[in-house]
């Protein structure tokens, strides 16, 4: 191994995930030639290449949030707009910290005079001054990957609200354990939000319907008769039981 690959295999070890002209600047050399370098480590399985960001395959649990905004970017804006189009103007939700969560922060600022709790930072950001919102940030420290909050703050705003909705996501569905995440922390933060909300909205792309080599270790707390999920596609047929009591909202993607 060279040295600016040993390099750049250690500084997106260190911080989970770099862009590509990041990794330039850090080492004073062209993007041509980070690409050059990171083909072979991609092709080994040591880093991983997602639109333009670097992705170490060291790191535990999902990519940095950044990244994983890239991931089925098309699907998670279908989702996104399908739960716009749920949510009406004066509406009040509780909003988790995934990656397809962001995208529905993004299509709700078509919304007016909403009231959302969140424990993600981007979440808060994108809606906080959107005239007429009124947003509660749960939590005080942040994660560096996905500025998220799970302190014992994060509990004692959610609790002290009631909202129309819980708007959660997954890392991976199984047709008989349900809605799974990496982190026990996570679990307990989708449990508030949902304790709080009339109704819950679990979003997941289609891709966490289909296998995976490692499963999340958590069950998220599961929907019940009357809530609802939102995806891209259908689901296969063996998820007919588990989806059966659900109200199931297909999105369409964006026409270009």
């Amino acid at each position: 191994m060279s040295k600016y690959e040993r390099d750049i295999l250690d500084a997106v070890n260190l911080h989970g995930s770099l862009s590509v002209q990041e990794l330039a600047r850090r080492f004073d050399i062209s993007d041509q030639t980070v690409r050059r370098i990171v083909k072979p480590l991609a092709e080994k399985g040591r880093l991983r290449k997602i639109h333009g960001a670097i992705v170490s395959t060291d790191h535990p649990g999902e990519p940095p949030f950044m990244a994983r905004m890239d991931l089925n970017r098309q699907a998670k804006v279908a989702i996104a707009d399908s739960v716009a189009a749920i949510v009406r103007d004066g509406d009040s939700l509780a909003i988790d910290t995934g990656s397809t969560s962001g995208f529905v922060a993004l299509s709700l600022r078509s919304r007016r005079r909403l009231t959302v709790v969140t424990n993600s930072a981007f979440v808060a950001s994108t809606l906080a001054m959107v005239e007429g919102n009124r947003v509660f940030m749960a939590g005080s420290e942040l994660r560096d990957h996905d500025g998220a909050a799970f302190d014992r703050s994060t509990f004692a705003v959610i609790e002290r609200m009631r909202v129309d909705y819980a708007l959660l996501s997954a890392s991976f569905v199984d047709p008989g354990l349900g809605f799974l995440v990496h982190e026990q922390c996570e679990v307990d933060v989708a449990s508030a939000m949902k304790a709080a909300a009339g109704r819950c909205m679990m979003a997941v792309d289609h891709t966490k319907f289909t296998s995976q080599q490692r499963l999340p270790h958590f069950r998220q707390p599961q929907p019940v008769a009357g809530d609802l999920v939102i995806t891209d596609r259908p689901p296969p047929e063996t998820f007919a039981r588990l989806l059966a009591p659900l109200e199931l909202h297909i999105a369409e993607k964006r026409r270009s």
